[in-house]
């Protein structure tokens, strides 16, 4: 048996009158007279040669069997379609059909699913690649064209080629475990680099050959801040971390705050990085005043209040 095409006219008219339960109701919600829908759920059944609806005497339309099995499949091709025509009159005001992300590994999590939670209600029909990444390869995602916008650290200096904002900046302070000989007090000038520093690594070549607030020759390089995290836990050495991220930690004694005559803690500025031949478009300018005012809610974080420019 050779089965007709529905039309999305005809699966819309079936849906509402499942729903509303009533050929009137559904002629009211649709603004159509009740013989229209009468005549569009005839013509879905004849092209799908099946009874939809169970509609002996004067009874309420009572969906059959076979109604309920398409029913779940009509609604979903209508959410398809209605999410095409969405993202094509997106389009059409200029809303970008994909955003790319690329943000620096020391931004808060919650500061991360919070604005991304957000986004998915204000741009449903944008779709979303995030990359998470560590100092200059943050940077390298925008020049690369892997990502559009990105939110990276100050490893990078003045490039040509980006517009930047800065959008707040995180606190950065030097732990280790409270075994460990550095946590026993105030440290002697010079004993930071007698013992083991764990380091973040870059993957990308911006900053190669250039150490930030590396203090000790002996030094391990991780390319993962969460392992750095855990190294620390066990008592593996010292490092510098962002305060959010060991602020449990510091407040459970599993680390300490380290005294060094040398203060390696610092800010680490977050400034928001795109292309200079690249218009940011409504969500990715939606997404950096988003990260902008999250960061400033964000404890240990600090907000900024420069413009894009």
């Amino acid at each position: 048996m050779k089965l007709g095409q529905p039309s999305l006219d005809q699966l819309r008219i079936f849906v509402a009158v499942a729903e509303e339960g009533s050929f009137n109701a559904a002629a009211k919600r649709m603004g159509r007279a009740i013989s229209a829908i009468s005549y569009g759920v005839a013509q879905l059944e004849g092209q799908l040669a099946l009874t939809l609806f169970d509609r002996e005497g004067s009874r309420r339309p009572v969906l059959t069997e076979a109604g309920r099995a398409l029913l779940a499949e009509a609604r979903s091709v209508l959410d398809r379609s209605d999410g095409l025509l969405a993202k094509a009159q997106s389009l059409h005001q200029g809303l970008e059909a994909e955003l790319s992300l690329a943000l620096d590994v020391m931004l808060p999590g919650e500061v991360i699913a919070q604005v991304l939670r957000d986004f998915a209600t204000m741009f449903p029909t944008v779709a979303l690649r995030l990359h998470i990444e560590a100092l200059g390869a943050v940077a390298a995602c925008v020049l690369d064209g892997d990502a559009g916008l990105a939110v990276a650290g100050p490893t990078i200096g003045e490039d040509p080629a980006l517009e930047r904002q800065v959008i707040g900046s995180v606190e950065l302070v030097p732990v280790a475990s409270p075994g460990h000989r550095l946590a026993k007090g105030r440290a002697e000038p010079g004993a930071s680099r007698e013992h083991l520093q764990l380091v973040l690594t870059d993957r990308s070549p911006l900053t190669e050959g250039r150490e930030f607030a590396v203090l000790s020759p002996r030094s391990w390089r991780l390319a993962d801040l969460s392992a750095k995290h855990a190294l620390l836990r066990e008592g593996i050495g010292w490092g510098n971390m962002p305060r959010h991220m060991v602020a449990d930690d510091l407040a459970a004694g599993r680390l300490v705050l380290l005294d060094l005559p040398e203060s390696p803690g610092a800010d680490y500025s977050l400034t928001a990085l795109w292309r200079r031949d690249m218009l940011l478009g409504p969500a990715a300018s939606w997404m950096v005043d988003a990260l902008q005012a999250r960061l400033g809610e964000c404890e240990g974080v600090e907000p900024s209040a420069r413009g894009r420019g």
